[in-house]
């Protein structure tokens, strides 16, 4: 089965078994199964950090307190004590409640912080190679099984790259469509440059040719007598 702890196996290999198994406790949607087992994961990763230091083991919370007594206090390490602290909390809701919820996000962002402390204690705390540090928890792994053959950087750039090619295409569309407006015929411009004149006026003009008319006609009328 792939999984994303490939890199833990040759470093600790009960570790790596034990967080393989809380990927497969995810992909078969046992979430709850998969946070408790997460927090036995953080458990075992601060017990094998203390007995390498000769220091005393106890329970979960205890060795959390005394791996933060004797931190450097730097942001690594921060981070590191408080995904435990992460895996724990969740972890215990998960045995604990009363009900069983189908969480799939909790699980997985447990397991992403899973991911970061396995990094963590392999590269400062068991001298792995620095490289491990780039790597990304491959959500497409751990649900299909297969490795995703992009990196998320270059699925980031190729969906932003769509996203503005899609943009473009828009606006040029937009653009186009403007530009192929059907424009007004030169009748249509004609009849609107014609003077429109008043009812009024229309009516003065009638009657002006028809006494225009009957002048002419009385002055045809008086020729023909003489």
């Amino acid at each position: 089965m792939a999984t994303n702890f490939q890199f833990l196996k040759k470093i600790n290999k009960n570790l790596f078994e034990i967080i393989s198994d809380a990927e497969k406790l995810y992909r078969d949607e046992y979430f709850e199964q998969c946070m408790a087992q997460t927090r036995r994961f953080g458990e075992q990763i601060c017990k094998d950090m203390l007995s390498e230091n000769n220091k005393q083991t106890g329970s979960f919370d205890e060795m959390l307190a005394t791996l933060k007594d004797h931190s450097n206090g730097n942001a690594q390490e921060k981070e590191f004590i408080d995904d435990l602290y992460f895996l724990k909390k969740n972890g215990n809701q998960s045995v604990h409640s009363g009900t069983v919820k189908k969480d799939a996000m909790t699980a997985l962002e447990c397991l992403k912080r899973s991911f970061e402390i396995a990094i963590n204690y392999s590269v400062y705390n068991q001298g792995a190679n620095a490289n491990i540090l780039k790597l990304d928890y491959d959500v497409e792994l751990l649900i299909t099984d297969k490795k995703s053959k992009k990196s998320l950087k270059e699925r980031y750039e190729e969906e932003k790259a769509k996203q503005t090619v899609k943009k473009e295409t828009e606006e040029r569309q937009q653009k186009q469509l403007k530009q192929t407006k059907p424009q007004k015929s030169k009748i249509e411009k004609k009849e609107k440059n014609i003077i429109k004149i008043p009812f009024f006026w229309k009516i003065i003009i009638f009657l002006s040719s028809i006494s225009i008319i009957g002048i002419v006609s009385l002055a045809i009328a008086i020729a023909l007598t003489n």
